[in-house]
């Protein structure tokens, strides 16, 4: 077992490049490498359990190894497992669209499928701009985004994201954009009036660029990426609002946020709007095969139709669109949503989870904890009081994911943010195992 893991090491540090990992100090650490999953379980080489605290990248909803979802992609592995949708349809693409258009918000008809997030924001990117071209509206062609967004890694998505620590060597390479403040209250300078002025900033910016808008993109009631900076109450409402009175378009981007991440099937339904485009992925395979989907409303698909000689067709696409195996495991996850009620069993955890949480606000090293559902941002700082971080060098956030590593629980943090975002599925008592890992490796890396 040891040779086998050394060579496999080996070939890693030899070959693999890994996303988002500077691979120099990476090399240095031993590799957790995975060989199985059970539930909410992952094991390694050597046999070792880890609680999946990061839901495999967010994605994963049912757990690992779920018999349902196994039994979906087998079943469709004995007829096809892949086809192209240029030109042809397949059973689990069509009932997938179906379902997808009963769950969504209302007036989201159209369903557009593609492979992962990115892709999912870079079809709404390209319909929304091409619907105002074909409109006749051709000075529509600006994108109004939030501070810090991010909407995945291609150059359109890029274009629309925020955090410059990913994007800024990339500006040369970038459509320009209109930036608006996000809601990042814990360090806003003007505690009393945070969410207000905020507001106020996007409205400024949405009214100056009115007649060149062509959409407002968000991640609705909390942004992921940027450490989970969460929206208060009625924030979705106003922007909704704001591009209903302005006549822009409003894509919602439920990448992460989709799926029962937040305590109901999409974000959106807490402030109680839909938007006009709507992009999802992660969670929509119950975590198991790349898959996304951008849905639309018919007034926006109506624009796209005419003769084969006007040219009015969307012309994007992905050799594995509508990718029978992974549409076949959609299909199925959403089937498990239905006949478990996993919204309405979910709110007990997110419940616990609060309560549990509200215990670790006095923390010398926590400066703040952020939660909307099953999404959790816990940002550690040096020193509560003055709100100094720790130093970039020390990477505490790194260090606590090793202490938490040795302890049974695969963490990933965003900077010094960890970030919990566990299996739906979890019970009680291994979210609670969860958080006690969780806490004692906050501990154990703050004494180091």
């Amino acid at each position: 077992m040891e040779q086998h893991y050394d060579t496999l090491a080996a070939w890693d540090h030899a070959h693999l490049w890994h996303p988002f990992t500077q691979m120099q100090g990476f090399a240095r650490e031993e590799l957790l490498i995975i060989t199985r999953g059970e539930g909410v379980f992952l094991f390694d080489h050597r046999g070792n359990r880890y609680l999946d605290g990061v839901a495999s990248l967010w994605a994963n909803v049912h757990g690992h190894r779920r018999p349902e979802l196994d039994r979906a992609i087998q079943d469709q592995l004995s007829k096809v497992a892949h086809c192209t949708m240029l030109g042809l349809a397949n059973i689990p693409a069509l009932n997938l669209a179906h379902d997808l258009v009963e769950i969504a918000p209302p007036g989201l008809t159209r369903v557009f499928l593609s492979d992962n997030g990115s892709t999912a924001v870079e079809v709404a990117l390209k319909m929304a701009y091409q619907y105002w071209q074909l409109r006749g509206e051709k000075q529509r062609k600006r994108f109004v985004k939030l501070k810090d967004a991010y909407h995945g890694d291609t150059l359109g998505a890029v274009s629309v994201g925020g955090i410059d620590l990913f994007h800024a060597i990339f500006k040369d390479l970038l459509f320009p954009t209109l930036e608006a403040p996000n809601t990042y209250c814990y360090r806003c300078p003007e505690q009393d009036r945070c969410h207000q002025q905020c507001l106020t900033a996007l409205e400024a910016v949405v009214e100056s660029h009115h007649d060149e808008l062509a959409a407002i993109i968000i991640e609705p009631v909390i942004q992921g990426a940027a450490g989970m900076i969460a929206q208060p109450s009625g924030y979705v409402r106003r922007i909704r609002e704001l591009a209903d009175h302005y006549g822009c378009l409003l894509i919602a981007d439920e990448v992460a946020t989709g799926f029962g991440r937040t305590g109901k099937m999409f974000a959106c339904e807490h402030d109680e709007i839909a938007p006009d485009i709507l992009c999802l992925a992660k969670g929509i395979t119950g975590g198991y095969l790349p898959l996304a989907a951008t849905l639309a409303t018919d007034d926006i698909y109506r624009m796209f139709l005419g003769e084969f000689d006007e040219f009015r067709a969307f012309f994007h696409g992905h050799t594995y669109t509508g990718n029978p195996l992974a549409a076949a495991a959609a299909v199925a996850s959403l089937a498990l949503f239905r006949s478990e009620r996993l919204i309405d069993q979910l709110q007990e955890k997110i419940a616990y989870l609060a309560a549990r949480l509200a215990d670790w606000v006095e923390h010398p090293h926590i400066g703040d904890i952020r939660q909307r559902g099953f999404m959790v941002g816990i940002e550690l700082v040096r020193d509560k009081a003055s709100k100094v971080p720790f130093p970039v060098k020390q990477r505490q956030g790194h260090r606590v994911i090793l202490a938490a590593r040795k302890l049974g629980a695969i963490l990933r943090p965003l900077g010094d943010v960890i970030v919990l975002m566990p299996p739906l599925c979890i019970s009680l008592t291994e979210l609670q195992e969860l958080l006690d890992i969780t806490l004692a490796a906050i501990n154990q890396a703050g004494s180091a």
